[in-house]
């Protein structure tokens, strides 16, 4: 019986440490993808192949769960794409000290960059992408949660952090754990076509119609580099959401300038003051619609706002949702 034409070689980088279900989602994922070929195209259908690859040669991984996965052969050749998953941490700082500490990784991320191989990388994986050199001056996503310590440690890194999977040529990123899921049904659309890619996600319970992770984003998780200034000014934005407020007023309040207070807020949250107070009074309307019963113009009073239009559309642009839609979908509900 002849051997089926490969459609795609998904190698998938290991290190102890690792995520099990970075490695087990984008595995399974192309399975179902191979067995429904099959079914589709008979002993025609294309192949679709994942390999773990270890930088150092071992055959054997611990994982952040403390699974042990074995059995890692070398593979014969380079596969057509590399993934670099996640990695478990505590902090941002330590997530950075594991990731530069995987100098093997990182300098067969290089290699195989130059050998004309794709590389992607998803959750924290995306770090050690960083890390490489490989993202700077390219558009890129992260997991929502680590995108200020990400554009601090990263700074030629044109970050879009709301992205759920951003490709840049022969580089990709995708956001928090499960969207390399998205990452993964593209690749497969595009070896193959979108039927296939669609039947996947159908199976997987992966909605294909999501675009973004701000839906899922929520401020009181966002690791945020430690800093006095940086406190001062969301203390202060927070408490003073209810009025305008001008960049002077700002600046004046937390003891600084105005040219020290913006260049600070672009670094630590990729925009201006007033932006980063837009994006706080849609936090505490999000909070507000998934934890109260009141009614979405008394929400808009109290985020400061006295135009319940442009404030839904000032929402909508944040969130890719509709308040209605948020609302139905991350109210909190009893069990």
């Amino acid at each position: 019986m002849a051997e089926r034409p490969t459609a795609l070689r998904l190698g998938i980088l290991v290190f102890d440490g690792v995520m099990m279900s970075s490695i087990a989602a984008p595995s399974d994922a192309l399975r179902v993808a191979d067995k429904l070929a099959q079914l589709r195209f008979g002993a025609a259908a294309p192949a679709f192949r994942t390999e773990l690859v270890h930088a150092r040669g071992a055959g054997s991984v611990m994982t952040s769960s403390g699974m042990t996965l074995s059995g890692i052969v070398p593979p014969e050749r380079d596969p057509d794409v590399l993934l670099i998953p996640g990695v478990m941490h505590g902090s941002a700082g330590e997530l950075l000290q594991t990731t530069a500490a995987l100098t093997a990784e990182i300098e067969l991320i290089r290699a195989m960059h130059l050998r004309g191989v794709r590389i992607a990388a998803s959750c924290t994986g995306t770090f050690l992408l960083a890390m490489s050199g490989l993202l700077d001056g390219r558009p890129a996503t992260t997991s929502w949660w680590l995108a200020a310590a990400f554009r601090q440690a990263f700074p030629l890194v044109d970050l879009q952090a709301d992205e759920l999977v951003v490709e840049s040529g022969e580089v990709a990123t995708a956001g928090g754990a499960s969207a390399v899921l998205d990452f993964v049904l593209r690749q497969i659309a595009r070896t193959t076509d979108a039927a296939l890619a669609q039947h996947t996600a159908k199976l997987l319970l992966v909605d294909p119609e999501r675009q973004s992770q701000a839906p899922y984003v929520s401020a009181a998780l966002i690791e945020k580099p430690r800093s006095t200034l940086t406190e001062k000014i969301e203390k202060f934005l927070s408490h003073e959401m209810h009025r305008s407020l001008t960049v002077n007023e700002i600046a004046t309040h937390v003891g600084t300038s105005e040219r020290t207070l913006l260049r600070h807020c672009q670094t630590q949250f990729g925009e201006g003051p007033l932006a980063h107070l837009q994006r706080l009074r849609v936090e505490r309307a999000k909070a507000l619609l998934e934890t109260s019963r009141l009614s979405f113009d008394e929400i808009v009073e109290r985020c400061g706002y006295s135009d319940t239009a442009s404030f839904r559309k000032l929402f909508k642009r944040e969130t890719h949702l509709t308040p209605a839609d948020y609302r139905e979908r991350f109210t909190l509900r009893a069990h």
